[in-house]
């Protein structure tokens, strides 16, 4: 029996260790790969929503709803879940405005990826150095890879004249990275396979709207390199190109 701090409080837990990097906390295995699994699925949620993961994370914590890695223990504050709540509201609003939503996503780019980071450390920090710095690493990555296809649909979603579209992909991130952070904390190997077909299914849809943009891109400048965008555009068909020789 040891004592553990867990959030602002102590609480007794049965330890059991098994092994350099393998041991049982509260009934629950945290080995290398089940904290693997966990860095995936809440990297990739926080990805999609920091402060709905780390609200959800924390909720469950403070709850003793579930048992964290201890280095994830913070999020069980009073102080994390006030402010992550205050942030998880004024994102939910500002992300489904239309315009709002990118300026916001911009300016997370420089949040959501080291926040992953800090939370892939923490997570994996009774792991050896090199796991914790490969887990980080990977953390990050994956935050990044999820922030920016997060970021490339919403750019192509939010022109739309409707704003039911932009509405229901903003909600549904919202639902996902809750969900999906508390389906890590009870089956982080499963929640960790959703998010790697989530990465791939978004990988896939970025690489298809870049190719989209560029054909539309060069179609355009051709268009315009001989003269025919105005002639559509006003609804008539333009004019032969005819070739003379010089001095005619």
């Amino acid at each position: 029996m040891f004592i553990v701090q867990q959030a602002d409080a102590l609480v007794p837990v049965n330890v059991e260790r098994r092994g350099p990097e393998r041991f049982t906390l509260t009934g629950m295995n945290f080995t290398p790969d089940a904290i693997g699994a966990l860095v995936v699925a809440t990297c990739f949620a926080a990805g999609l929503n920091l402060y709905a993961t780390v609200l959800t994370l924390g909720v469950l914590a403070r709850l003793h709803w579930v048992a964290l890695p201890s280095g994830l223990d913070v999020l069980g504050s009073w102080a994390i879940i006030i402010v992550a709540g205050v942030m998880f509201t004024a994102e939910f609003f500002a992300d489904k405005i239309p315009g709002l939503d990118l300026l916001w996503n911009a300016a997370h780019t420089f949040i959501r990826v080291p926040a992953a980071a800090l939370l892939a450390y923490r997570a994996s920090e009774h792991l050896s150095p090199g796991m914790q710095l490969a887990a980080t690493t990977a953390g990050a990555m994956i935050a990044m890879v999820t922030h920016s296809s997060k970021t490339a649909l919403r750019a192509a979603v939010t022109p739309s004249p409707e704003p039911f579209t932009n509405v229901a992909l903003s909600t549904s991130e919202d639902a996902g990275a809750i969900g999906l952070s508390w389906v890590a904390t009870h089956h982080p190997f499963a929640a960790a396979g959703v998010a790697a077909g989530a990465i791939l299914l978004a990988l896939l849809c970025v690489t298809w709207l870049v190719r989209r943009l560029r054909r539309a891109m060069t179609n355009f400048s051709w268009r315009r390199a001989l003269g025919l965008d105005g002639a559509f555009i006003r609804g008539r068909q333009a004019e032969p190109l005819t070739l003379q020789r010089p001095g005619n």
